[in-house]
């Protein structure tokens, strides 16, 4: 039965690609050729097209709220790399079968693949009872005794619990509410239903963004996001990958089941190549579409060059972020083999608990204070602008608080004398400011720093990589790395010289290639190079969004007069205490000493000044820049400068 191509899509279940149409009538008269987005297309009557894809275009969004003046506000395209972050808002409309979820939501082994639903009433399965409203998650669609089932589970007193439904489960699923945030990425990929608008909450755009704002000034409102598709397929004897728009006036027969889709090329996008099991490679394979944009590898990744994949893979990069002042901030991908050698600089800690975070085994962690910080009970201690520290390890402790015991997580320090040590307890939740002193003037390379000191980190290249042309973190002023993350890679080479071999991200690669064969010959051993990979800020963002979270610091305390009022105070705090702490015990003086000294020849009265002045200069770049990202960098070097006069 012939279809509207609109029809088609709307009926396709994705789960059946590739499907063969085959056009029966339309606007398109035989022999037409219509040019749609650089590729012409002929869309003669009996013709016939094997449909590979369904792939959102772009995103019409309406502004669900009504402005003052009575008018609906007009609905706008919202570019794909829009810059905020959204939360979805759970769809009012129930679902009446798994099918109908299966057909309509994305689910995979991604984080973002787990949906979750609730049930109108309570589901009697064989071994388990699924309670009104109870969360359902939804894991994955698998194949069991020749029926198609989802597994799902449910969380019990901190338990997974695990059962299985048949796409034929009838009943009302409605959307559990998602408290996540998402960019609009995520959700095009992820969370928009097939057939369904999705309604979402703008919670956060970002002012790096360098085109205009399509949103009023100061909306942090819901809108209704519209997807609009476009058909992804091939046509006989032709290399390119044809995209229609649904709204094209055609009729449509699908001939899946009679026609042999053998016939068309077999392409293969990144994504397929990783999926494919480790026994089918190598392969040989010609580039169809290179990655947009890419800078790897121009002169292999072409349309027409035969390239070989040898294998895919898990490889270990770090993720570094530019230390400057000012937007926008660049972003790299770096490998472990990098040859380059860097240098330590100045980390900066908005809080205590930042410290604790921070601290290492390898060496005491020496900060000076850059913020005043008066304690609510007098069992911790007060900070002075200049005072400095050595960080030891974290405890607690008893205060007291209007007549009541409590309990308090608190930082134990010693405080850094003219000629000694005082201990001090400072209380995680403290909201100061500290910058590390460095004393440590080695050169490492990336997997020694890895191995070395806890993530993130401040370096500057000292020597740039010479075994690559261009080493394009040599010209940066500093870089923070910030975690080891790890990634799908495509081991490649060219058909031509496999033995030198490259790696390209599958998550970052949109390349579509079509298979020529496997190779069967031994490759013999090959090279393999890395490449320092610039990433955007959205692919930063996302990789961000994935690391390992640390603990949230303790709650803050009452509010507590504020550091400008109480800077007088604890500036005559600082000079008349020196009874009020408990002393440090003999043996750790003695360890701690020998520590420094290794590296210090000792500390004299000197020391503070010159933390002081350091610290004026920091306060100067941070009035100059407005940023305090990198506001250590002139007061480290009079650190370091002070160092060598007491040397």
């Amino acid at each position: 039965m012939a279809l509207s191509l609109e029809e088609f899509v709307h009926s396709l279940d994705l789960r059946t690609l590739p499907r063969v149409l085959e056009i029966q009538s339309g606007i398109y008269f035989e022999g037409s050729v219509y040019e749609m987005f650089g590729n012409e297309c002929c869309l003669s009557t009996g013709e016939v097209i094997k449909i590979t894809g369904l792939k959102i275009k772009k995103i019409i969004a309406e502004i669900c709220e009504h402005s003052e003046g009575g008018e609906s506000p007009q609905p706008f395209e919202l570019p794909m790399n829009f810059p905020g972050l959204f939360k979805t808002v759970a769809d009012k409309t129930p679902y009446l079968t798994m099918d109908e979820i299966i057909r309509t939501i994305h689910i995979g082994s991604s984080r973002l693949g787990h949906p979750c639903f609730y049930h109108q009433k309570d589901m009697e399965l064989e071994n388990l009872v699924i309670k009104q409203g109870e969360k359902i998650m939804l894991n994955s669609v698998e194949e069991i005794n020749e029926e198609i089932v989802v597994n799902c589970g449910v969380v019990r007193n901190h338990q997974n619990h695990s059962f299985t439904l048949p796409l034929s489960q009838e009943g009302e699923f409605y959307e559990c509410e998602d408290e996540r945030i998402y960019t609009l990425k995520e959700i095009v990929e992820w969370k928009i239903p097939k057939n369904r608008t999705r309604t979402v909450k703008l919670t956060d755009f970002s002012n790096k963004w360098d085109l205009p704002n399509p949103f009023p000034e100061g909306f942090y409102g819901a809108l209704i996001l519209k997807p609009v598709y476009e058909i992804q397929g091939v046509m006989k004897f032709r290399k390119d990958i044809v995209r229609i728009l649904p709204s094209l006036d055609v009729e449509v027969k699908d001939i899946t089941d009679s026609y042999d889709a053998n016939w068309f090329l077999q392409l293969l996008s990144t994504q397929d190549l990783s999926e494919m099991t480790s026994k089918e490679f190598p392969i040989v394979a010609e580039v169809i579409e290179a990655p947009q944009g890419s800078q790897l590898l121009a002169s292999i990744l072409q349309p027409g060059k035969t390239i070989v994949i040898h294998q895919k893979y898990q490889a270990s990069r770090i993720l570094a972020s530019e230390i400057r002042s000012h937007f926008p901030k660049r972003h790299f991908l770096i490998p472990k083999s990098y040859k380059g050698k860097f240098k330590r600089r100045p980390r900066e800690f908005p809080t205590a608990y930042d410290l604790e975070i921070a601290k290492s085994e390898k060496e005491p962690l020496h900060v000076v204070a850059t913020k005043a910080f008066h304690p609510p009970h007098e069992e911790l201690s007060s900070v002075a602008v200049g005072d400095q520290f050595l960080v030891h390890h974290s405890q607690t402790t008893e205060v007291l608080s209007e007549g009541i015991k409590k309990v308090v997580n608190v930082l134990a320090c010693e405080k850094i004398l003219k000629k000694s040590y005082e201990a001090a307890l400072l209380p995680l939740y403290m909201e100061g400011g500290f910058v590390e002193v460095i004393h440590d003037k080695k050169q490492y390379q990336i997997a020694e720093l890895c191995a070395q000191f806890h993530l993130p980190f401040n370096v500057k290249v000292s020597v740039r990589d010479l075994f690559i042309e261009e080493d394009i973190l040599a010209a940066t002023p500093g870089l923070r790395l910030e975690e080891a993350i790890t990634d799908s890679y495509l081991l490649i080479s060219d058909f031509a010289n496999p033995a030198e071999c490259w790696e390209i991200p599958v998550s970052r690669s949109n390349m579509t290639v079509q298979l020529v064969s496997n190779l069967s010959q031994d490759t013999g051993s090959f090279l393999v190079r890395t490449l320092i990979e610039e990433i955007t800020e959205e692919q930063y963002y996302m990789m961000r969004r994935y690391e390992s979270s640390f603990l949230h610091p303790p709650p803050r305390p009452p509010k507590h007069p504020s550091v400008e009022e109480a800077k007088p105070t604890l500036l005559h705090v600082a000079e008349e205490r020196t009874v009020g702490l408990p002393k440090s015990p003999k043996s750790l003086h003695v360890d701690i000493s020998k520590k420094l000294h290794s590296h210090q020849a000792g500390l004299d009265s000197k020391v503070p000044v010159g933390c002081q002045n350091a610290l004026a200069d920091l306060e100067k770049e941070r009035s100059k820049s407005g940023a305090a990202a990198v506001a250590g960098t002139d007061g480290t070097t009079e650190m370091f400068k002070n160092e060598k006069h007491q040397k």
